[in-house]
């Protein structure tokens, strides 16, 4: 089994509860980290709990300030990007981008894998359908990839995105055969308790299942 110990990067979302049901099914040993940086939507939080609790997978929940705030995520005065047309989200990087975040969760993760042997860290970064970070890219990604390689006791450390090239109804269609308790996916920004419906993150996913409901 520690040749297959992995962390999970699992924000609660679906591409993040996908990518846990994925490893799982794979046959990873699974350990998940949950990150609550003072974002506007903790209810992902919860979901992210209820899910590894589900799949009987150890968690932790790492807490981090960022004072600094530089994201509508994170500073409730930035106002969260509404209503946007699909091709709008996918131009440019908008004010949800939190600044440095898959750096900062990617540093915990390798922290968290080198101190209990872990040989892998997943995360559920997607290139497709996504809002335009430049943090869920493949080449950044690879980069730090790069900075394993260069800075970390164990080189071997293996940096997994199995949703990185996927369409969100792709993602959708894999996580029901997995078995994904979509009904406790959180993927709204707006930090309500029920989805909003018209942010970016709510945007793409209601696609996806209207694609889906119109194929069966």
């Amino acid at each position: 089994m520690n040749a297959k110990k992995s962390i999970i990067l699992l924000s609660g979302g679906l591409d993040s509860a996908t990518t846990l049901y994925y490893a799982k099914d794979k046959g990873y040993n699974c350990y998940v980290l949950i990150f609550d940086y003072g974002q506007r939507h903790k209810r992902e939080i919860k979901s992210a709990v209820e899910i590894a609790r589900q799949l009987k997978v150890p968690y932790q929940i790492v807490k981090i300030v960022l004072p600094w705030k530089g994201s509508a995520l994170t500073d409730a005065s930035v106002k969260i990007p509404i209503e946007r047309t699909l091709s709008q989200i996918s131009k440019d990087i908008p004010a949800t981008y939190v600044p440095g975040r898959n750096t900062i969760f990617l540093s915990f993760a390798l922290s968290y894998a080198e101190a209990i042997g872990a040989k892998f860290i997943f995360i559920g970064a997607n290139v497709i359908d996504y809002s335009g970070y430049p943090d869920c890219r493949p080449q950044f990604l690879e980069a730090f990839q790069r900075l394993i390689k260069k800075g970390a006791r164990d080189t071997e450390i293996a940096i997994k995105a199995p949703l990185i090239r996927k369409t969100k109804l792709q993602i959708l269609k894999m996580a029901m055969k997995l078995g994904v308790p979509i009904d406790k996916t959180w993927s709204c920004y707006s930090g309500g308790e029920t989805p909003c419906g018209v942010c970016d993150s709510c945007l793409i996913r209601n696609k996806a299942f209207s694609i889906m409901k119109k194929k069966v």
